[in-house]
């Protein structure tokens, strides 16, 4: 687990860029806190940092070069399979050179490439970011791992191509910073930046499962090495009880494959169905695991510590709880605000952020429950779909409701007004068809509320058309009534964009690697290859996850409200961030003056905060903060 960063001139005008490679590798220091170097050849510069995982000795170190040294790679991430792929595909190598040098899965990766070029990409189990580069032919090499849990940003014009793991990093190269306003009406709808957009223009990141060829000529290639496929043919393959038991076989290999390390592991424990697999199958292959978990010392209604400690007293994990106070949680909001280099809002990265700051003085890898939602069906928003296509009189009741659900107050703080929100947005989405529902329930605000937000001006740059675009771009799968068009929807915008993009950043910004079990690509596949019926019905979500491990996990996990890592936003800007709110980043005179929100609907949103009906406005008033903040961190200071 690492961070990297290069540069390519395609002309001699972008040659004297060469020597940003330090500065810019630098920014990368908590990517890879244990070492770091750069590699230059002509016109192309390689930077790494590294976190040390796998063969932890000076041997590993990177940029590393081949024996011969024509070739280079710098990578970040991890092969799980590297072994394995190793004695298959390289043994002739060996044979040749006197055996690998290392212990890492670095140097196997380095001689597949040499090897096999692109078409090893297909072969890799594991999550990676990296470049290649042949000094010979001048040809380098981009990849990224098939569902983006490794981040690769990048700019290119005719004369450069920079990339970096970080956006921070990128700046270094001398980039124009140069605000993209269609992107930002997207961030103000999501509450995050779907892939593969920026907030900056020009600025784009590889899409997951997707490489890059370039020489001196400029970027030649931009190909996919694999998608994920609704496998309908296959819908009849399994029988519900022979799929579980499928099930169980991937994810305990999947497990197995991601227990090794050459440094402390442990895995992270919600208390949730998906972390809960993960520990009770992580239990079989190490003695006292350790597990940890964050809870809420000071509000019970989000706290799920005492079902994470009922998995932990019967798999007898070396179990840790950090429990909380209001004050511990604000205590580290402006960690979060200072290592973005993104607007980025989804709030549950502040108890993410804290949750890998107090794990790392513990282990540098955790394993985590990450992509179980997406996969399997496990969100609320899912089982409201399910909802949704059946007919019902409880549905029409609903749907009929909605002038009571309008004037009813709404909010998430406590289980009332939560079920009030709930039952609004059931009964907006009613009125919708299939994409713009999706569309609708995984938004905050719509666009018509976003057009509010923003002033005249800004809503001058922004190209609607290409927003629409890419919005239909998004939502291209969703063309009938299967429900794994939408998981396979989630996966492309809800994992990439947001899940995956917090986990990477929040757990990197504390120097720990994570592993996500349930997104190993043979689980994946299978997963798209079962039925609808498998993964939920009218009362259950993650069906399969649930009834295949049910043996092994406490009852008292099951059928029991989902909140996700949430945190009390409301009550904190009602209270202790007021001032941040009212006096600084939104403060009435600084958002005129800066001119791209709208100072009156940004004082109607405060007002709304303080309402008996505050909705999601919480939620808006974060990414406007989360945006202000990085704003003068990039723009003006």
């Amino acid at each position: 687990m690492c961070g990297i960063t290069g540069y390519y001139a395609f002309t001699n005008n972008a040659l004297s860029n060469i020597v940003k490679v330090k500065q810019s590798t630098e920014k990368l220091y908590l990517r890879g806190p244990d070492c770091g170097d750069i590699y230059t050849h002509n016109n192309i510069a390689l930077g790494h940092r590294r976190l040390s995982i796998i063969d932890t000795s000076t041997g590993a170190l990177q940029p590393m070069s081949d024996t011969s040294g024509r070739y280079t790679i710098a990578f970040n991430g991890e092969i799980f399979n590297y072994k394995e792929l190793s004695g298959k595909y390289l043994a002739a190598v060996w044979q040749r050179s006197g055996g690998p040098k290392t212990t890492s899965d670095t140097e196997v990766l380095l001689y597949l490439l040499i090897e096999y070029g692109k078409d090893c990409l297909e072969w890799l189990s594991g999550f990676f970011a990296f470049a290649f580069y042949d000094k010979e032919t001048g040809t380098l090499l981009l990849a990224r791992d098939r569902y983006g849990k490794k981040p690769l940003n990048y700019y290119a014009t005719n004369d450069e191509f920079a990339f970096s793991s970080e956006m921070k990093s990128l700046l270094e190269w001398g980039i124009p910073k140069k605000l993209n306003y269609s992107v930002l009406h997207q961030y103000l709808q999501l509450n995050y930046i779907p892939q593969p957009q920026s907030m900056i223009e020009g600025v784009a990141k590889l899409k997951p499962a997707h490489y890059i060829i370039m020489n001196a000529a400029g970027v030649q290639e931009y190909k996919p090495y694999y998608e994920i496929n609704i496998n309908k043919s296959a819908y009849d393959n399994y029988t519900y009880d022979a799929a579980q038991q499928e099930l169980v076989k991937r994810m305990d290999t999947s497990v197995r494959e991601r227990m090794i390390s050459d440094v402390p592991l442990g895995a992270f424990l919600s208390g949730g169905i998906d972390s809960s697999v993960v520990v009770a199958l992580a239990s079989k292959y190490t003695k006292d695991l350790n597990t940890f978990s964050v809870g809420y010392k000071d509000n019970a209604f989000f706290d799920e510590t005492k079902y994470a400690k009922l998995v932990a007293e019967q798999y007898k994990t070396n179990h840790t709880v950090f429990s909380l106070t209001n004050n511990d949680f604000l205590e580290h909001v402006y960690d979060v605000l200072d290592y973005l280099d993104e607007p980025f809002a989804d709030s549950s990265a502040i108890p993410e952020y804290i949750l890998c700051h107090h794990t790392r003085k513990h282990v540098t890898v955790a394993l985590s429950g990450d992509g179980g939602d997406e996969v399997f069906a496990g969100y609320n928003k899912h089982a409201a779909e399910w909802k949704m296509r059946q007919s019902s009189f409880i549905n029409s009741l609903v749907k009929a409701g909605q002038p009571l659900w309008n004037v009813l107050p709404r909010g998430r703080s406590n289980k009332i007004t939560n079920l009030f929100r709930q039952l609004h947005r059931f009964a907006e989405g009613g009125s919708l068809n299939i994409k713009d529902r999706y569309w609708r329930w995984a938004s905050f605000n719509t666009v018509a509320q976003t057009n509010k937000l923003l002033s005249d001006a800004s809503l001058a740059k922004v190209d609607y058309p290409l927003m629409e675009s890419e919005r239909q771009e998004i939502l291209k799968y969703l063309d009938s009534n299967d429900f794994n068009e939408l998981l396979l929807t989630d996966m492309n915008l809800v994992l990439t964009g947001d899940m995956l993009v917090k986990v990477d950043m929040m757990s990197m910004a504390n120097s720990l690697e994570v592993r996500s079990p349930f997104l190993d690509y043979k689980v994946v596949d299978f997963a798209f290859s079962l039925p609808e019926q498998y993964k939920i019905n009218g009362s259950m979500k993650k069906r399969i996850v649930q009834d295949a491990f049910r043996s092994m996990l406490p009852d008292e996990i099951y059928n029991r409200p989902k909140h996700g890592f949430e945190i009390p936003l409301l009550d904190w800007f009602r209270k202790e961030l007021w001032g941040l709110i009212n006096e600084d980043l939104l403060e009435k005179s600084f958002v005129r003056e800066q001119g791209i929100f709208n100072v009156d609907a940004v004082e109607q949103l405060k007002k709304k905060l303080h309402s008996n009906s505050p909705e999601d406005s919480h939620a808006t008033i974060w990414a406007l903060i989360v945006f202000q903040y990085w704003w003068k961190k990039y723009f003006i200071s």
